[in-house]
C-alpha cells in the first residue's frame, strides 16, 4: 500500500505464533500486579532477592559495576501485599515436566514461612506453571502442606494441580487473574 510522501507500507500477513506466550510467568505476574495496582484493586509486589554487595567498581558514579555480592540471607517466596485488608504472599514456579511439579523447587524454608503466613492469618499460595503444557495451576498453601504431609512422593502429580488447584486463564487484563481465587478463599473464611 502506497501512502502520501511516499511511505510504502507492507500488507503481507505474517503468522503470529502463540507457542511461547506463557514461558514467563514471572513477567505474566509482575504484568498483573501492575494492572491490579492500577485499577487499585490490590498492592503486591514481587520481593527483592535480598544481596549484599562486596565489591564495587566504580569508574564513575553512573557505571559503577558490581563485582562481588552473595546471598545475604535466603529469600522467602516470590511477592507479597495486600488485598481487600488481608496480607498475600506466594511463590511463583515454572516446571517442564508433562505430569508433575518436583518438591525440590520449593525450600525448606519457603515451605516454613507459607506456614508461618498462614498461623499469622495471611493468605498463602503457589502459581505453578506447566510451561510446556501452558497451563498455570493456583494452589493453596494448605493443600501444598497437606500434600507434603500425607505423602512420601518428591513430586506433586499433576492431577493433584487439576483436582485440588484452580486452573488460572491467560487474559488479555489482567493476564492472570489470580485473585478471582483469592476471593473464594475469603468468601470460605467469612461463612
Amino acid at each position: 500500500m502506497n501512502y502520501p510522501n511516499g511511505i510504502t507500507k507492507n500488507t503481507t500477513h505474517h503468522h503470529i505464533s502463540y507457542k511461547n506466550r506463557g514461558m514467563d510467568l514471572e513477567g505474566d505476574l509482575n504484568i498483573t500486579n501492575e494492572y491490579y495496582r492500577n485499577i487499585d484493586r490490590a498492592y503486591i509486589y514481587k520481593k527483592p532477592t535480598p544481596i549484599k554487595i562486596v565489591n564495587v567498581d566504580y569508574q564513575s558514579r553512573s557505571l559503577a559495576t558490581i563485582k562481588e555480592a552473595y546471598f545475604q540471607e535466603p529469600s522467602t517466596t516470590d511477592y507479597n501485599g495486600i488485598y481487600k485488608g488481608k496480607y498475600i504472599d506466594f511463590e511463583a514456579k515454572e516446571t517442564k515436566s508433562h505430569t508433575s511439579f518436583h518438591l525440590g523447587n520449593i525450600h525448606k524454608h519457603q515451605i516454613k514461612h507459607l506456614e508461618n503466613v498462614i498461623r499469622h492469618g495471611g493468605i498463602a499460595f503457589l502459581i505453578i506453571r506447566f510451561s510446556t503444557l501452558d497451563q498455570t495451576y493456583f494452589l493453596k498453601a494448605t493443600d501444598l502442606l497437606d500434600f507434603i504431609s500425607h505423602n512420601n512422593r518428591k513430586s506433586i502429580p499433576l492431577s493433584y494441580f487439576q483436582k485440588k488447584g484452580y486452573l488460572i486463564k491467560h487474559k488479555l487484563n489482567p493476564r492472570l487473574d489470580y485473585l478471582e481465587f483469592v476471593d473464594q478463599i475469603l468468601e470460605v473464611n467469612h461463612e
